[in-house]
């Protein structure tokens, strides 16, 4: 029985190594250019660099304007994630503990709004912008990607804040608790797994965005981080810039790796438990 469970272990395991193997070796390949010159990596593509130079990461921070894409990204991501927490918890608290005419109907539009592709939007949400003065304005842009995540933050957090006894509430309304002292103070710590699982996600979420991005900035001050590597992509095809390309990618996959690393036991902890308590 031991060696078979060893065995039926071990089967299981090769694919997800050689899956592993596939997905990490073109990033590998991908830092390793980063440090490599032009003229190294057309002369030895897939070896090592003779020398771990960061000529191509100063000539994509200064050149490319990368400096003023990582701070408008941070801006975006930040403040599109600290806006859909905002909007999700007091309604996913309404949605969950307050029962109103409509109630079940409203989260049901909330829950289908996550079925509906996000591209149907974008034309009237083009001209919603203009009208609002908010067209090529990263602010503009932190609430779009806001409020396209919060129907997921709502259907996470409900999922969390439907757990939690209804006697705590009761028993801080007998003190003297007011509902918003409620929702903030009782309510929302017990739910920081889901709040950290549904932050994080929104996150990786805008940081990655490059198709609302392309369509609501349009002055390159203004690009995040996915535009600016679009545009050396394609600066690229005539300058040959291959080094500098692979250090701007470099600088966008540092930042989602590291932050995932460091949550990931809480975000796979936040998915599993939000999925069972639904």
């Amino acid at each position: 029985m031991k060696k078979g469970s060893i065995f039926s272990r071990t089967i299981v395991r090769i694919p997800l190594i050689i899956w592993s193997l596939a997905v990490l070796y073109p990033i590998f390949w991908m830092v390793l250019g980063a440090f490599k010159s032009n003229a190294e990596i057309y002369a030895n593509p897939w070896g090592l660099p003779e020398s771990f130079s960061f000529s191509n990461f100063v000539n994509a921070w200064s050149n490319y304007n990368i400096d003023t894409s990582v701070f408008n990204s941070f801006i975006v991501t930040g403040l599109g994630a600290t806006l859909t927490l905002a909007m999700a918890i007091p309604t996913s608290y309404a949605l969950e503990r307050m029962r109103f005419r409509g109630n079940r109907l409203l989260f049901t539009l909330y829950i289908s709004a996550m079925m509906i592709p996000m591209v149907l939007g974008w034309i009237p949400l083009f001209f919603l912008l203009m009208q609002l003065n908010l067209l090529d304005n990263i602010f503009g842009l932190s609430i779009v990607y806001a409020v396209s995540q919060l129907p997921f933050s709502i259907f996470v957090l409900t999922s969390f804040m439907a757990t939690i006894p209804k006697s705590l509430e009761e028993a801080a309304a007998i003190d003297g608790m007011s509902p918003y002292g409620i929702l903030w103070k009782i309510i929302t710590p017990l739910s920081t797994t889901g709040i950290i699982t549904v932050t994080i996600m929104n996150m990786i979420q805008f940081w990655n965005e490059y198709f609302m991005a392309l369509i609501f900035l349009q002055t390159e001050e203004n690009y995040t981080l996915a535009l600016a590597i679009d545009y050396i992509s394609n600066e690229t095809q005539y300058t040959n810039a291959w080094g500098t390309l692979f250090a701007s990618l470099v600088i966008a996959i540092v930042p989602v790796i590291v932050l995932y690393a460091i949550f990931q036991r809480r975000i796979v902890k936040g998915m599993t438990e939000g999925a069972i308590k639904g």
